[in-house]
């Protein structure tokens, strides 16, 4: 099982608490056998989101901690510019999809999430 650093107070990562974006990082994850390009994208956001240390998924900006909302936003808004490229490859197209939708339901932006 993965551990990311826990605050000793409970914290929002962008409009969800942190507990809930460790579940649904811990569901997805336990969830796929033989995970696709989607999932890694989505399983890669929710790392990234919850401070593990790694760079954001899609700009490679480095955080320190959580990212705050502006980060996650700005992160959103390239999966965005990235979709609408027609010459990206499925497999792109399918991981940016997942890092996306991770984000827009940490965000708020949307209810479901991968």
């Amino acid at each position: 099982m993965t551990e990311f650093p826990t605050p000793a107070h409970p914290q929002l990562i962008g409009a969800r608490p942190r507990s809930l974006v460790e579940s649904a990082y811990q569901n997805l994850r336990q969830r796929s056998v033989r995970a696709d390009q989607f999932t890694y994208g989505a399983l890669d956001a929710y790392r990234w989101t919850m401070g593990s240390g790694v760079s954001a998924p899609l700009t490679g900006a480095q955080t320190a901690g959580v990212p705050d909302l502006e980060r996650l936003t700005s992160e959103i808004d390239a999966a965005v510019v990235q979709l609408e490229d027609v010459t990206q490859r499925a497999g792109t197209r399918d991981f940016t999809q997942g890092v996306h939708d991770a984000l827009a339901w940490v965000c708020g932006l949307s209810d479901e999430k991968p």
